[in-house]
């Protein structure tokens, strides 16, 4: 029948009756924010058979969990400021998250080159590597190793070798933080958790001077609802202190931001062979080369910053100190701006404190537990290797509120959406054979983990769908599909900068791909014309706002 409106699209479907659901049912806890930290309270929560919904104003990790290092590591650096009880924690759950999410946590092998004159001497990095195996109970990937001159540069023969005196070789992981989230969200739905993302909170709601709910506005379609909780955590990290505004609370700010910038470049250029640990040559301050694919991730800096969080950017002098430090280990590689593919920039939620106010890396790194407001619980600081740690204490803070006994934490005992992969090598290889190309398989199966062959599924029904969005990269129109209809994916920056990386792998950041694919999209979702240009203005002006240097 003529003017009839067509019914919703199933992922729209489902997002509108999730939002019915947050208006209609009482909820026992409310978390407000969809980065690692929340979606991991999220899950906790309801794993303990609470009834839990979770809220974020934009997308699941679009803030600082998806601008990180891309590292869970047991934070060997922190042994410089005496922090071993963060240390033994970080080490603990980085084994416990690569056997949850083996195929987003990986092993990855560090070189850490020794020069003459260095901060850190041989000495003293072999007593801090001996104390990080130790701190992990020696359950790594394997111990460290002392190593000669010679031996580092067997492991990078283009690392600067003038002053070198030798080094060290020891193991963290590597993971996609973004995709860490995701996971961790899903399985927040799975354990039954009412998850919205892009619904704003707008106000913190009170009875009497108990938080008791929350007013959401759906940032997608529009309108308004009330969402009663009994309890509200704030897991907004850098937004946290206007999250507690909301509900009008005048307290001294918590939240101190640091901002760590990365840049993305071709690991041709640069040289890295495999994971580096370094020290500045400009302050002395520990920075990572990481292999990336094809690309080498160089960062990151430390420095507090005031902006807003939403405005927080790389500058052009972040970059250049990151480029002037890849260069002078890497002199072959004579990097400048021209050569760099991206930069970005996130800003960590460390715990407000006069200790260290003038060295956010001396700051800690621990994380803080707070109910400053009656019903509004608050976790701020922390790192995405504790993330399932600050969760728990989180809940069990959320318990301790609702009056009732704190039961146990159950997020160790079940894989992550995904993890059930018993070998991902094994995957790979079977991948390889039915898709024929290595670098798809080797994507498939670390960004989709035993959901692989689901994925590829979908390219056996609809072949168009095994071509690749962009020829340089492995990634298949199959995956926006796949977001769209199962990782609640509204938007094309869900997709091109949180669900496939495309716009950090890309000089133009991905806004050609936004244009090819907007179509496959608006099928997926029911965009018409005019929404497809809103959309893709849309998109135009994120990746402008997360990767325009100032």
């Amino acid at each position: 029948m003529s003017g009839v409106p067509a019914p919703p699209s199933p992922p729209v479907a489902i997002r509108r009756a999730a939002l019915d659901a947050l208006a209609r049912e009482p909820f026992d806890v409310l978390v407000v924010g969809g980065g690692i930290t929340g979606a991991g309270v999220a899950r906790d929560a309801a794993l303990r058979g609470l009834r839990t919904a979770l809220v974020e104003k934009d997308d699941f990790a679009s803030g600082t969990s998806s601008r990180s290092s891309r590292l869970v590591h047991g934070g060997v650096r922190y042994l410089e400021h005496g922090d071993l009880r963060l240390v033994f924690e970080a080490s603990h759950e980085r084994r416990l998250l690569r056997m949850l999410a083996p195929h987003l946590v990986r092993p990855l092998a560090f070189t850490w080159p020794v020069y003459a004159g260095a901060r850190i001497a041989r000495w003293k990095l072999a007593a801090g590597l001996t104390l990080y195996d130790a701190l992990a109970a020696f359950r790594n990937v394997a111990r460290h190793e002392r190593l000669s001159a010679a031996g580092v540069l067997r492991r990078e023969p283009r690392l600067l070798s003038d002053g070198l005196r030798g080094g060290a070789r020891y193991w963290d992981a590597l993971t996609d933080d973004a995709r860490l989230t995701l996971a961790t969200v899903r399985s927040a739905i799975a354990a039954g958790a009412t998850v919205v993302n892009h619904a704003r909170v707008t106000q913190l709601v009170r009875e009497g001077d108990r938080v008791a709910g929350a007013r959401v506005r759906d940032e997608l379609d529009g309108g308004d609802l009330q969402l009663r909780a009994r309890a509200v955590v704030n897991a907004t990290g850098p937004w946290s202190d206007d999250t507690e505004r909301l509900a009008g609370a005048t307290a001294a700010s918590a939240v101190h931001g640091s901002k760590g910038v990365h840049i993305l470049v071709p690991r041709e250029r640069i040289g890295n062979e495999a994971a580096l640990t370094l020290l500045t040559p400009h302050d002395g301050r520990v920075f990572f080369v990481l292999p990336s694919g094809d690309f080498a991730i160089v960062g990151t800096t430390d420095t507090f910053e005031s902006v807003s969080p939403d405005q927080v950017r790389a500058s052009a002098s972040d970059v250049q100190y990151l480029l002037d430090a890849a260069n002078h280990f890497f002199p072959s590689a004579r990097l400048t701006r021209e050569d760099m593919i991206t930069a970005w920039a996130g800003l960590r939620p460390l715990v407000a404190s006069d200790a260290h106010a003038d060295d956010p890396g001396a700051v800690s790194r621990e994380h803080a537990v707070t109910e400053r407001v009656p019903g509004l619980v608050r976790i701020t600081g922390g790192k995405l290797t504790t993330y399932r740690v600050m969760a728990r204490d989180t809940v069990d803070a959320v318990q301790r509120s609702l009056g009732g006994r704190v039961t146990r934490a159950r997020t160790a005992e079940s894989p992550l959406a995904g993890g059930g992969l018993a070998d991902p090598l094994e995957a790979i290889g079977a991948a390889t054979v039915l898709t024929h190309d290595a670098a798809v398989a080797s994507r498939l199966v670390h960004a989709h983990g035993d959901e692989w062959r689901d994925v590829w599924g979908l390219t056996e029904r609809e072949p168009e769908l095994a071509e690749r969005i962009e020829p340089s990269r492995p990634y298949l129109m199959a995956e926006l599909r796949w977001a769209v209809e199962n990782e609640l994916a509204f938007t094309l920056a869900d997709l091109l900068v949180r669900r496939i990386p495309i716009a950090f792998e890309t000089r133009d950041h991905g806004r050609a791909a936004a244009r090819r694919v907007a179509p496959l999209i608006a099928a997926c979702l029911g965009w018409d014309a005019a929404r497809v240009g809103a959309e893709i203005e849309r998109f135009d002006a994120e990746v402008e706002r997360l990767f325009a240097i100032t």
